[in-house]
């Protein structure tokens, strides 16, 4: 009779997630069908190409603040590592380095912050929301120093450097193939790898981790590093697109990626959520910006909308947890 309350006890909390899921997918395609009657513009080419370039760019940050918040952490300092790859990447572009080279280079600067996150919250005992507000200050006047408080336009250097940020391949940009290996990439991890079982144990219950002789502080680190890494990689696509690097890229992305990880589902506390939920948040928030901004409403009511549904997200997955 116990196996039997414990086999529907389990089967609640996997059908509760279950439906969730499924109210999240409902919920943008339910803004999808209503931004298609609102605005005929919506379904056009062009529109779909921006959307899709749009969640490419913010969702490549996502899905490495995914790994963060699994654990139960945060970090807010994703938007002034873009910053200051942005501004570096761009400067060594002036100085006619290769574009592999600063690819390469960018990478390495966004390995050595998220690195350095890891380090002062594993190693420094310090809280990742200390840890990543104190980073995110100090990097973004890092930024504004290096670039002299302008932006750094590499396009007179006779450099092509476009195609990240401007090509496309079959008529779909090449960030969202990017983007797309980052999802798969991670979705492996995370799903199939010893690694990211790891991460979802550490999130549960970070002394049964420990317990169970998993290296929480290796896996804590691992986890700033790929957020350093995907931040990294999204100022490049970024200085690509635009061709400037800019000081201030990137502020605010914190807030947006912290968006669409916790509207995808996942756990304030860790240990639950998934790159699949991320993925659904980032199109619902991209989607519902394109479909404002195609309405003419403001940027400022644009994001008091976006902070509405973040609290209502944490409220529900709140609900659900208690329910299970």
């Amino acid at each position: 009779m116990g196996k039997v309350k414990e086999m529907n006890s389990n089967e609640s909390k996997i059908l509760l997630k279950k439906m969730k899921a499924m109210g999240i997918l409902w919920a943008l395609i339910l803004i999808c069908i209503i931004a298609a009657v609102i605005s005929p513009n919506f379904l056009g080419p062009a529109n779909i190409v921006n959307v899709v370039r749009s969640v490419s760019l913010n969702g490549i940050i996502a899905m490495g603040m995914t790994f963060v918040v699994l654990t139960g952490g945060v970090d807010l300092s994703v938007g002034s590592i873009v910053g200051v790859v942005a501004v570096s990447c761009a400067m060594l572009l002036q100085k006619g380095v290769s574009p592999i080279m600063t690819v390469a280079a960018g990478l390495v600067i966004g390995i050595i912050l998220g690195l350095i996150n890891g380090i002062g919250v594993t190693r420094g005992r310090l809280a990742p929301f200390i840890m990543t507000l104190g980073t995110m200050t100090a990097l973004r006047g890092v930024a504004r120093y290096l670039a002299n408080g302008s932006p750094q336009n590499w396009t007179e250097s006779g450099i092509d450097f476009s195609f990240l940020g401007q090509g496309s391949m079959l008529g779909i940009p090449v960030p969202v193939y990017i983007f797309l290996t980052v999802f798969f990439i991670a979705l492996y991890m995370l799903k199939y790898t010893g690694f990211g079982r790891s991460v979802y144990a550490l999130g549960d219950s970070r002394e049964a981790a420990r317990l169970c002789g998993i290296h929480t502080k290796r896996v804590e680190t691992m986890c700033f590093v790929i957020t350093g890494f995907l931040s990294a990689l999204s100022a490049i696509i970024f200085i690509s697109r635009l061709g400037i690097g800019q000081p201030e890229a990137g502020e605010g992305y914190e807030l947006d990626a912290l968006a669409m990880v916790y509207i995808g589902g996942a756990s304030t506390a860790g240990g639950s959520g998934s790159v699949v939920g991320t993925l659904i948040g980032a199109c619902l928030i991209s989607v519902l910006n394109n479909i404002l901004n195609l309405m003419g409403i403001s940027p400022f009511i644009q994001k008091v909308i976006q902070g509405v549904i973040i609290i209502l997200a944490v409220l529900l997955e709140r609900k659900t947890k208690k329910n299970s």
